[in-house]
């Protein structure tokens, strides 16, 4: 897999980090914590394949509010599905992050939202199996992204793609151009 080699540190201010744990299984269950207490970011996503499987790319695009700094990075693989590369955009947004944060994360995938939001705590309570008992598809994406949310409060913003949503049509662009660089240096 490719991706930005730049370095996060700085993205977020030196800000006493909360003594409360964030994140887990259940958040409804979790102590009052008001959002001034935690650093906060926004993150939006995308995903972008070439065939399903195929060529793809994902990217992301952090912004700290507080002080405007803004971190965009990108990746690629060459077989991948659409699928993946939606959670591996959000997986490496939520690994940049040194601290726990309050994250605004806005995709335009219900795959992924959904799947964090709704279906996660029922796949790991099945042993990773669906409603069917089936295998969860993507499995070892899903269980990082389980490991990375949990040290964080996220709220969720859905989106609807290619709908001139300017931060997802800058990610598209960004997971498009990672895709085809990658693309082009294994033609050469």
């Amino acid at each position: 897999m490719r991706g930005g080699e730049d370095s996060v540190r700085g993205l977020l201010p030196n800000e006493r980090t909360p003594t409360v744990r964030i994140g887990g299984v259940n958040r409804a269950t979790l102590p009052a914590v008001t959002t001034t207490e935690l650093p906060h970011v926004e993150l939006f996503t995308d995903g972008a394949c070439s065939g399903n499987p195929g060529p793809g790319g994902w990217a992301f695009i952090m912004r700290h509010p507080a002080t405007k700094k803004v971190l965009e990075r990108s990746g690629a693989e060459l077989t991948t599905t659409n699928n993946r590369m939606e959670l591996q955009a959000v997986i490496e947004g939520l690994a940049v992050l040194n601290v726990p944060s309050l994250v605004d994360l806005t995709s335009d995938s219900q795959y992924v939202l959904k799947g964090l939001k709704e279906w996660m705590k029922s796949w790991k309570a099945k042993g990773w199996k669906t409603a069917d008992k089936k295998p969860v598809k993507n499995r070892e994406l899903w269980e990082r992204l389980d490991e990375l949310s949990a040290k964080h409060t996220i709220r969720f913003h859905w989106i609807r793609g290619h709908n001139e949503h300017p931060e997802n049509t800058r990610a598209d662009r960004l997971a498009v151009e990672a895709r085809e660089a990658l693309v082009r240096e294994r033609a050469v």
